[in-house]
């Protein structure tokens, strides 16, 4: 299904672009070592930061931080700042032998499943300078939301497998990566409605008589649906690569934007940072009591949330083959009043947030929405690329809108307390844990989207502490004004694969840990 991932990505992706993209080659050979800093800066965050059981005890000093290994070896680098952003780190040291590429540290650390990972590391590297090459100039602003996601070019901001797309060619990142900017062909698989379920309403022109049209990402269909038996098991199939939908990549990849239409979330069964994300069967079969339900808690904002609508989700029984069909976001702008929605994901790109005020402003809002809905009992997953902010025709943050209800988390006990009526929901989705709904909330929002807005622990101190002024004081605001916050630890669980779930770090709390 993948192509195994090489020793030496860096000169197998410069070997591929000199044959596909050949203009391109000079760009990417000088992106590779600024691509190596961003990706050493992320790995650096996690060593620092993440509960490794190999690393002993980490001893601060006036010019960086040092970490005592298990084994006796000493790892030194600068000073980590959980919440930076930027490409920082240049090298570390280990026992005085200096380090600037990451895959090269990872395979001198000799740590279980390191190997593996260094081979992650190298590609994300590679990746990430093709993806900053030929990237144009300055030009006008963007004009839709999708246009804004293309700006994101770096990935996730924290993981050091930002932009590790482990069976993609060059050509296949070129082609279907949003930063490249191309229109992606979906095929449609027509499959008898008999083998389907259908949640929601499908609409008529993705059916064939009886039979239903499941929009097919590309690669899916030349990876995996082409490698498998999900097609032949399926009575009069259509042609999977059958040419059907243009649409423009979202930062999700396998979510597309259909010109003047919906979004479509495509099953893409390949493993993008930490994990395959697919859609499975019990996703699609809840789909549509989950959207109703959110959009009804929504509500209870007075206005300032606003939830993309899932219009409809299929699958033919497995999640290689399903899609689900929701709302754009520009559905809650006003164009007439000058409106505009931008991911939070891509608001570094507009420079807003460098204004302490802006950031305190956007910081106020988020907060009062996440906790409101948190205090309901609906624990969003609200980072950078789920959640959208609109702005007025001055840019002050007006509102949010949210888009992807997968990972969010619903507790009865809570909903129950606010007298509203309890959805009939079943698996991951429905816990009553405090610490389970609090981490869903604290690590996707405060230490995820405004931490990387912000770009360093004293902006996202100083926005927070603005922010947090006006909020009511309830046991949840406690939490997060008292506790560290917790994050995913994404390298972490990247080292233990045998550990299933998330796993999470404690990091330094910047309202209360001054040294950050």
């Amino acid at each position: 299904m993948h192509r195994p991932l090489t020793p030496d990505a860096e000169g197998v992706i410069a070997a591929e672009l000199s044959v596909v993209r050949p203009d391109l080659s000079a760009s990417y050979a000088a992106g590779l070592p600024g691509a190596r800093a961003a990706v050493l800066s992320r790995l650096w965050r996690a060593l620092a930061h993440e509960p490794m059981p190999w690393i002993a005890r980490r001893e601060p000093g006036p010019g960086g931080l040092t970490l005592q290994l298990a084994d006796g070896r000493r790892l030194s680098g600068p000073p980590a700042d959980p919440y930076a952003t930027a490409a920082y780190v240049t090298e570390v040291r280990l026992d005085g032998r200096s380090y600037d590429r990451p895959a090269r540290l990872m395979t001198a650390l000799t740590v279980p499943h390191g190997p593996a990972f260094a081979a992650e590391l190298d590609h994300s590297v590679a990746s990430l300078a093709l993806s900053r090459a030929g990237q144009p100039g300055p030009g006008p602003e963007p004009g839709t939301s999708r246009e804004w996601e293309q700006r994101v070019v770096d990935g996730h901001p924290y993981h050091p497998n930002c932009r590790s797309r482990p069976g993609f060619s060059v050509a296949e990142q070129l082609a279907y990566g949003p930063e490249h900017r191309p229109l992606v062909e979906l095929g449609l698989a027509a499959v008898p409605s008999d083998a389907c379920l259908v949640a929601g309403d499908w609409p008529k022109w993705l059916r064939d008589g009886d039979r239903v049209l499941i929009p097919v990402h590309p690669w899916q269909a030349d990876h995996v649906l082409g490698a498998s038996d999900v097609l032949a098991g399926l009575d009069a199939l259509g042609p999977a690569a059958q040419k059907g939908l243009p649409a423009h990549p979202l930062m999700s990849l396998r979510t597309l934007a259909l010109p003047d239409g919906p979004h479509v979330k495509t099953a893409l069964s390949a493993r993008l940072t930490s994990s395959v994300r697919d859609i499975s069967v019990h996703s699609v079969a809840i789909s549509e009591a989950v959207s109703a339900f959110v959009e009804s808690v929504a509500g209870r904002t007075g206005g300032l949330l606003h939830v993309t609508r899932t219009l409809g989700a299929v699958t033919a029984h497995t999640p290689d083959l399903a899609a689900v069909l929701r709302e754009p976001p520009e559905v809650y702008v006003s164009a007439e009043a000058g409106e505009r929605v931008v991911p939070v994901a891509a608001l570094p790109a507009t420079g807003l947030s460098q204004s302490p005020s802006w950031m305190a402003e956007f910081t106020r809002l988020t907060l009062t929405v996440g906790l409101r809905l948190l205090d309901l009992g609906v624990a969003l997953e609200a980072h950078g690329q789920n959640l959208l902010v609109v702005l007025s025709a001055t840019d002050a943050p007006l509102r949010l809108v949210y888009r992807d209800l997968a990972d969010i988390r619903v507790s009865p006990a809570r909903l129950a307390r606010h007298g509203i009526a309890v959805p009939n929901l079943s698996g991951r989705i429905v816990t009553d844990d405090e610490v389970t709904l609090r981490r869903k909330l604290f690590g996707s929002l405060v230490a995820g989207a405004l931490a990387a807005t912000a770009g360093s622990a004293p902006a996202l101190r100083e926005a927070l502490t603005t922010a947090v002024r006006d909020l009511p004081r309830t046991a949840d605001l406690a939490a997060l004004l008292d506790e560290p916050l917790p994050a995913k630890a994404l390298t972490l669980m990247r080292l233990t694969p045998q550990t299933p779930g998330d796993q999470w770090a404690r990091l330094p709390n910047p309202l209360i840990s001054p040294s950050f």
